[in-house]
Formats: C-alpha cells, structure tokens, sequence
C-alpha cells in the first residue's frame, strides 16, 4: 500500500483528532511556509504536525540554526515523524497546542497549524490563538490551513492583519496567514 493511502486511512481513523482526511496539498505545504524566515537564530512553532508533510516543508525553509518545534496530540504520528526525519533541528512535542506555553518559552517567529478549530470550543480556539500570539515576534506570522473559511473572524479578533486564500483541489484548502503587528 502507497504512503497516500496509507496516511488517508489513518487519518480518516483519528478524523476528530487530525480534523483531516488526507494529507494537505504540495501547493498548501509551499504556501503556508511563504512567511517563514530563512535568517538564523528563529523558532517556529507547528501545530498538528500529521505525518510530517508541512514538517519537512518547514525545514526545508528555516535557517540551519533555527529551530521547530511540533506539536502532535498523537502519538503513533509522533513516533512515525521520529523514524522518518532525522534533523536535529526538529523538537516533536507530544502534546495540544493548547499547552504551548508549557513547552516553548522563547519568541517564536512563525507559527504554521493544520489543527482542527472546527471541533474545538469558540474558548479553547481562542486561547490557542491568543497564546500562539502572545509569543509572537513583532510582524511575525500566524499561518493556518483548515476546510472552512467559519473559523476566519477567530484569527481577526486577535490579529491586526489577516488574510486568506484558497487551494481548490479535491477538497478546497483554505490558508489563513495572521500577521501580528505590534507588541
């Protein structure tokens, strides 16, 4: 069996975990990652890193010195990641995005999320976004994919500047990117 297929059953099997049915598309992974920095030094921060798709985009973007931190709420996804990327850049955080600041406490310069908003509380969703804020650089960014624009005012109550745009491909992909702008 392929490694598509494979990754869409599991992520059907765990679909109120993962909120997907598949992986995301290669143009989502390129651009979601578009506002990440390529300078040395920064921290990124991912939520829901599946099996690693937008992970590996992500490293491929950052700088040799910088670092990325993974949060995964499951762990056979965590343990696949660990066997199938090897960097040491890498931080893979088995658990909610909702403890970030239990596990990051440095500035971050971008967040990238495929977390599920959708079955979250309006609160729980909020907090997250706030958090992931709160750690934020100055005009850093929030990037965000899910299958529904429902979620978009959540990211404008909290961010100064926010934009979407879609992917249509099987399912339309919609990327929101949330840039925070003052401190």
């Amino acid at each position: 069996m392929n490694q598509k297929l494979k990754t869409s059953i599991a992520f059907a099997k765990n679909l109120l975990v993962t909120g997907a049915i598949s992986e995301t598309s290669r143009q989502v992974e390129i651009d979601i990652c578009k506002h990440i920095s390529t300078e040395n030094n920064k921290v990124i921060v991912e939520f829901g890193m599946g099996h690693g798709n937008i992970t590996q985009q992500i490293l491929n973007t950052i700088a040799p010195t910088s670092k990325l931190y993974t949060f995964e709420v499951k762990e056979s996804f965590c343990d696949h990641v660990r066997r199938n990327i090897t960097d040491d850049r890498l931080v893979i955080v088995n658990d909610g995005a909702q403890n970030l600041k239990k596990h990051v406490k440095e500035n971050v310069n971008a967040v990238i999320s495929s977390i599920p908003f959708s079955f979250f509380s309006k609160e729980k969703g909020l907090a997250i976004i706030q958090d992931a804020y709160d750690l934020l650089e100055n005009n850093a960014y929030y990037s965000q994919v899910l299958y529904t624009k429902f979620n978009f005012k959540k990211f404008q109550q909290i961010f100064e500047a926010c934009e979407m745009t879609s992917n249509k491909n099987f399912i339309t992909e919609y990327i929101y990117h949330c840039r925070k702008v003052r401190n």
